[in-house]
């Protein structure tokens, strides 16, 4: 029997203690996530307003101390280079959109750095992606950006990664992107010198309804597909959960109890489409993500998806979305990088 190990993570998010204050600095990657950045530093600037005292710094870095340019297109300007960074108590990894291709080496020999000095570490977004490439999450919970987890995992299928929020584990921390920095933020002042009541007060400032680490990061069935009847929510997660072997519409209605005719006017009546239809729409889906967002093979996509061959894939891929997935594939290798999510 495993024993699991005692959370003291507050220690490691705590600085040196007194009355100095904790040392952040934030490694912006070119291409960098701007709301992830933001989300990420505002909570400990209202934290200094809520305790009347600066309980924390914060460092803006790059590799070589040039301004970056995040993936929005807004230049910012650093403090310094990371190698003129001293003193810090912990280090957050602002991630990429998308992931790079090559350049990793110096920030991955950076953090290694880091890691041996006892510097707390973290990630935003794709941030988590350079601690692993570094083989600084390994033995720690962490989680990404849910279209980027399938990469993380190809890469690192050893890694033990959740589709929460945030995840603090320890000397490690990471979170999914987009607001999901103030939820992680407001937790580590908790464990710090400002306690509860700071962390309280910031979310309070920032006007935001905490979470808690347990949320998932994917939006409820409910408001992505507009599905206001439970029979119809329930028939889109079994959907969801049987990609690879998809279900016939008999077994879809039998684990229901409905009958087939019932299924189909429950869908055609709340989605205006039929169950084969949406079910369709949500393999080729979850095919793109695959196809731009990981390495993997058409042919094992094909499989993933429950597509009976790559003609049959291939036919229905071109319908749904107006390129093959050959020709997917061979734009997303022309341009040198995965496709982008929606910049921010």
């Amino acid at each position: 029997m495993t024993m699991a190990l005692p959370d003291d993570s507050g220690k490691h998010w705590a600085g040196r203690g007194g009355d100095a204050p904790v040392r952040f600095g934030f490694l912006l990657v070119p291409s960098f996530t701007l709301i992830g950045f933001g989300a990420a530093v505002d909570p400990l600037r209202l934290a200094n307003v809520a305790a009347r005292r600066t309980l924390y710094e914060c460092i803006t870095l790059t590799m070589d101390g040039a301004p970056v340019r995040s993936s929005a297109g807004i230049c910012v300007q650093p403090d310094m280079a990371a190698v003129d960074a001293k003193n810090l108590d912990a280090v957050i990894v602002i991630g990429p959109n998308p992931l790079p291709a090559a350049g990793t080496e110096p920030i991955i020999h950076w953090l290694r750095t880091l890691a041996a000095k006892g510097v707390s570490l973290g990630g935003v977004d794709t941030g988590s992606y350079f601690l692993a490439c570094a083989g600084l999450l390994d033995g720690h919970r962490s989680t990404i950006h849910w279209e980027d987890m399938d990469a993380l995992l190809d890469r690192f299928p050893r890694l033990v990664v959740s589709n929460k929020i945030y995840e603090v584990d320890r000397d490690r921390c990471s979170c999914s992107g987009g607001i999901a920095p103030v939820e992680m933020m407001i937790h580590l002042i908790g464990l710090g010198s400002g306690g509860r009541k700071v962390a309280a007060a910031v979310a309070e400032y920032l006007i935001y309804e905490r979470r808690g680490p347990d949320e998932r990061q994917r939006t409820s069935l409910r408001d992505v597909s507009g599905a206001s009847h439970p029979k119809l929510v329930e028939a889109i997660k079994l959907m969801e959960c049987n990609i690879e072997e998809p279900l016939s519409m008999e077994e879809l209605a039998a684990h229901m109890q409905f009958s087939a005719r019932q299924l189909e006017r429950l869908f055609r009546d709340s989605l205006n489409c039929t169950p084969r239809q949406y079910y369709l729409q949500l393999r080729l889906e979850r095919a793109r993500q695959l196809l731009t967002r990981t390495n993997r093979p058409i042919a094992d996509i094909v499989m993933a998806c429950g597509f009976v061959s790559f003609a049959h894939f291939s036919h229905r891929y071109h319908a749904g979305f107006g390129i093959s997935p050959s020709a997917e594939r061979r734009r997303q290798v022309g341009d040198g990088e995965k496709t982008p999510r929606p910049p921010s």
